[in-house]
């Protein structure tokens, strides 16, 4: 049986049988600390047990004992995930600087034996550190494809401005957005494969694909075709370009180049309307788009104006005369406001000011530097800006932030996302029922046709179900987050009468003051 000397003095001697190290000790008392200098000079000595090696030393043995392991002079470990090769060189310095060629040898046997042949890399042995790990391949990784890239037409921002002219103020907006029919309005880059990766066995690794994303828009007024590799979205019908509750839509548009009133009468359209003139007292318009009324001399007594689904505007301002109702499922921009009643889901923007009226939106908005709220009561979900709140004769005005219950919000959320998954499974059966079907539709039968028909205008209301709880859900989330951060913000003047109420804490001004109103460590600052 072969046995290897490797190091012996007077006190032991170390030898390796079939890769074990063994040590006799022939005379005890050699210092433990002094061990290491010799695992320095012999790096291929793996100690497995420190505490037999104490033992060892301290008395005679007659016969060798194992404490530790010969390891090879060249060792290659693979990763798990089979992405890296790791080398380890149990030689000395010197020795691996005198026998480069042999151990170069040596580490592509073991590559070769390891079946690596893919991102080898190069070495340097002069670099290497007796049993330190030094990579010698690298697989490539797999790239991951890019996302469908969605681009859409860019609407103006609906943002107001005022200007002055040293005569006059003016409370312009470029509201009505309009385009011809077959126009481009969006498009969509396809999702991309990604490009596979490589192990360092050469075994290829499967890329992740981009993800896809769906066009969002309203399929009454657009249609999608593919052309030069990607998908383009266009109008159905000429008409004002709109984007409500997430998706990108066309409506009809009236234009009406005068006042609504005896000669028109009350309207009610499907699309959006652009009143030249004004909206006389007592008669109402309807929209289920955008409305624009751009007379320079605003409203004055009408019954009701309402967006069902987008924004109102309104140049000259409106004299409510108590009887005039402002609604809109988006926002509202108006230059002023006398005795009415407004309602907006999203912001009232004001030019000027407010009296006497009552507002309610999820955000109230007046000018910074001129906008005056006075009399009357403005409620919204997170924010009302102003320039000055009441007046010097102290008339109350109410200014409000109602903001939602985390608990109810919550829950609504936790209804509307198990509605929205019971869709889902519905909108999976009837894709995978239409699927069945769709090689054999033409073999069908007119009740069978008929009955197929219905299931393909089930499924487009489910889609569309489905869309729209999203969306709301989206922003039950918003509101989650916006809780907590709720203010009033009197820039300049908050007069004595003025009352702030955020949540269930309020609080009625006594004095002038101004500044941020908000909810500190559970009370109102004021």
């Amino acid at each position: 049986m072969y046995v290897n000397i490797i190091f012996e003095n007077q006190f032991f001697e170390i030898t390796q049988q079939n890769g074990k190290v063994y040590l006799k000790t022939s005379q005890p008392g050699f210092p433990i600390r002094d061990f290491d200098s010799i695992l320095r000079m012999n790096p291929r000595i793996k100690l497995t047990n420190f505490a037999v090696l104490k033992n060892v030393l301290a008395k005679e043995s007659a016969q060798p004992v194992e404490i530790g392991e010969w390891l090879p002079n060249v060792e290659i470990e693979i990763a798990r995930d089979k992405m890296s090769a790791s080398l380890f060189i149990y030689e000395t310095a010197d020795y691996v600087r005198l026998h480069q060629e042999e151990l170069q040898k040596d580490i592509e046997k073991l590559l070769t034996e390891k079946n690596i042949h893919h991102g080898i890399l190069p070495l340097n042995l002069d670099k290497v550190r007796p049993g330190k790990a030094m990579l010698v391949a690298q697989g490539t990784p797999p790239i991951k494809g890019d996302d469908a890239q969605i681009t859409y037409l860019e609407i103006p921002e609906r943002k107001p401005v005022i200007r002055e002219d040293g005569k006059a103020d003016y409370y312009d907006l470029n509201f009505i957005f309009e385009i011809q029919e077959g126009s481009w309005i969006g498009e969509k880059i396809f999702a991309q494969p990604g490009k596979e990766g490589m192990d360092i066995h050469g075994a290829s690794i499967p890329a992740t694909p981009g993800k896809d994303f769906p066009l969002l828009y309203d399929k009454k007024s657009a249609y999608e075709e593919e052309e030069e590799g990607k998908v383009v979205l266009r109008s159905r019908i000429g008409g004002v370009v709109e984007r409500h509750k997430g998706q990108i839509s066309i409506n009809h548009h009236l234009p009406i180049t005068g006042d609504v009133g005896v000669e028109t009468g009350n309207l009610e359209f499907e699309g959006s309307i652009t009143v030249r003139g004004t909206v006389q007292s007592g008669f109402s318009i309807i929209a289920k788009g955008d409305i624009s009324i751009e007379g320079p001399e605003g409203v004055a007594g009408a019954k009701m104006i309402k967006s069902i689904d987008g924004d109102v505007y309104i140049r000259g301002g409106i004299f409510g005369l108590g009887q005039t109702r402002v609604e809109a499922g988006g926002s509202i921009f108006v230059k002023h406001v006398n005795e009415a009643i407004l309602a907006a889901g999203n912001e009232i923007q004001i030019g000027f000011y407010s009296m006497g009226s009552n507002l309610r939106a999820s955000a109230i908005l007046l000018d910074e530097r001129k906008g005056k709220i006075i009399g009357g009561t403005a409620t919204a979900k997170s924010h009302i800006v102003t320039a000055i709140s009441g007046n010097r004769l102290e008339r109350r005005t109410e200014l409000i932030i109602n903001s939602p219950d985390k608990q109810q919000v919550y829950a609504l959320i936790q209804e509307k996302a198990a509605r929205l998954k019971a869709l889902q499974e519905d909108i999976a059966a009837l894709e995978e029922q239409v699927e069945r079907l769709a090689p054999v539709a033409e073999r069908l039968n007119a009740q069978q046709a008929t009955a197929l028909e219905q299931t393909h205008q089930n499924l487009e209301k489910y889609k569309e179900d489905a869309k729209m709880i999203d969306y709301n859900i989206k922003v039950l989330m918003g509101d989650m987050r916006s809780a907590g951060k709720e203010e009033i913000r009197v820039t300049k003047e908050a007069y004595p009468g003025t009352y702030i109420q955020i949540g269930k804490k309020s609080s009625l001004l006594t004095k002038m003051t101004n500044g941020k109103f908000l909810l500190e460590f559970g009370e109102l600052n004021v």
